[in-house]
């Protein structure tokens, strides 16, 4: 028996009428060699066999063309289930359709002719390609994720047959807002009037007046992704138009790849840092939580709001929520709890610098002093040492790195926001068995431990390049760190008290000595 009591055979013989909406369809999907692309993608391939094209935006990056781009991206272990059920990669470039671009070029470089044949044949735009660096300068993030969005925007008022167009936004982008509704917001500032500014001023006068644009927004990432989801709403009078607002976007939950990444970013990064021993102190509020989408589930939703709009004439839900806080909330600590345990016990990641540990701290002050302790000195003892034998220094730059991305994460783990998502939870009540299976956007068999174990090892194969032939010898290492930081602990802690007993013995031998008055140092 399958899911809900079904047989296998039984759900098959279901309709998939999700499936069935992108059958013959002409996507464009700008972002779909990002992280969220390129899940997107493999699962409209794999998903839709009869799919029309799908044309995607791809500029030269790194000396590749955009072609050796996406061969690259279709060869890559994300697609291997892909590979095998299509027998090669071969049928997969068949339906791909390469759009020579850059979307923080002035005119996203889209060539006439390609403007042309998306003006001609693009059924459905999905515009995902965003700055997803919270440090970003204001400048560039400004021009891929406002402008970006604006030239986008006006090639899809001019597509014949243009049946929706899909703007990923961000449920961090508004704030000000402690519960994020369903619903557009004002924005910070004009988007028109910010573009404009960005294009003609010079990069020292966009430095000076960044903060007073930024107010009391935390950084670039949130000003320009509420900026762009305003240009969306404005073009809603134009054309058929919706906003999907996911959160924290994390490894793959069930498929293709259970973990799958392709960065370290948020808590993927978090996790490999404290279990390479390197991050021991944070500042941050343990019993907090931040709200987390697996990628895979998130991707399940953008193909269920689209069949939701185009078969079932839902256009009335245009700014739709995918969070998961309402289900299920996993705290700062217990993530940290659960990473640290699955790297002590079950899987190592190779050449420790420690043996993991350390803790959050509620204190700014605390942290401080701990990092100092933690990370800095014995960063500055390991370059010396690496610099005398005749390496090169790495610990400094490590945490130099650390303390940046800190600066960024601090704001977010110390803050707590809360998300409406009943239209998205709303839209399950209209599929079918075989689909929730298929397009499972529900935490219904979620087990955190085992989802975060997949996560770690799939960084550690897919970031690190730490393959599971080298467990063993990380194990042995691990137990060696082990007792090199409980020997360490213990010469530390008896340093402290023999200094402390030193210091008593003094300080009572003061006390038990009297000092002897004369009648010649009372008369002076």
């Amino acid at each position: 028996m399958s899911s809900e009591g079904y047989t296998s055979s039984e759900l098959e013989s279901m309709p998939d009428r999700i499936a069935e909406t992108f059958s013959g369809m002409n996507l464009l999907i700008t972002g779909g060699t990002g992280f969220m692309g390129k899940v997107l993608v493999e699962k409209l391939l794999r998903k839709v066999p009869d799919i029309g094209k799908i044309m995607i935006l791809v500029r030269p990056k790194k000396g590749k063309t955009p072609k050796q781009r996406l061969e690259e991206m279709l060869n890559d272990a994300l697609f291997e289930k892909l590979r095998t059920l299509r027998g090669s990669i071969a049928p997969l470039l068949e339906k791909m359709q390469i759009i020579d671009g850059d979307m923080s070029a002035p005119d996203l470089a889209i060539s006439e002719a390609n403007r042309q044949m998306i003006y001609d044949e693009v059924d459905m735009i999905i515009h995902a390609a965003a700055t997803v660096r919270f440090d970003e300068e204001l400048k560039k993030a400004v021009l891929l994720n406002v402008r970006g969005t604006k030239l986008i925007l006006e090639i899809a008022k001019k597509c014949k047959n243009l049946k929706l167009f899909i703007h990923i936004s961000t449920a961090y982008c508004h704030l000000h807002e402690k519960l994020l509704e369903e619903r557009p917001y004002p924005p910070p500032a004009d988007p028109h009037k910010i573009i404009d500014a960005m294009e003609w001023m010079d990069d020292d006068t966009i430095a000076t007046i960044t903060p007073k644009l930024l107010s009391k927004l935390p950084n670039s990432y949130a000003f320009t992704k509420a900026l762009g989801e305003a240009l969306a709403v404005e073009a809603m009078e134009h054309i058929p138009a919706v906003i999907l607002r996911p959160s924290i976007v994390i490894p793959i939950w069930q498929e293709p790849v259970p973990g799958w990444t392709d960065n370290i970013n948020g808590p993927t990064g978090l996790l490999i840092g404290a279990g390479k021993g390197v991050i021991r102190t944070m500042y941050c509020k343990g019993n907090s939580y931040a709200d987390y989408l697996p990628v895979d589930v998130f991707i399940n939703g953008i193909m269920i709001v689209a069949w939701h709009y185009l078969k079932n004439g839902d256009t009335q839900h245009n700014v739709v929520n995918f969070t998961s806080s309402a289900e299920i909330k996993v705290t700062w600590s217990e993530m940290i709890e659960a990473g640290r345990e699955i790297i002590m016990n079950r899987v190592p990641l190779n050449g420790v610098a420690w043996y993991p540990g350390g803790s959050m701290k509620h204190s700014r002050l605390y942290h401080n002093i701990c990092a100092l302790f933690f990370h800095w000195l014995p960063a500055i003892f390991v370059d010396t040492l690496l610099f005398c034998l005749g390496y090169k220094p790495v610990l400094m730059r490590v945490h130099r790195r650390i303390s940046k991305g800190f600066e960024v994460f601090e704001y977010y783990t110390n803050n707590q926001w809360d998300f409406k998502s009943d239209i998205a939870q709303t839209y399950r009540n209209y599929l079918n068995p075989r689909e929730r299976r298929d397009y499972k956007v529900d935490a219904i068999g979620l087990d955190i431990s085992k989802y975060f174990e997949d996560c770690i090892r799939a960084a550690r194969v897919f970031i690190l390049k730490e393959y599971d032939d080298t467990l063993p010898a990380a194990r042995r290492h691990m137990k060696i760190m082990w007792f090199v930081d409980i020997i360490t602990r213990f010469i530390f802690w008896a340093l402290i008290l023999y200094w402390m007993s030193g210091w008593l013995s003094s300080f009572f031998s003061f006390l038990s000595s009297p000092t002897e008055i004369t009648p010649k140092a009372i008369v002076e």
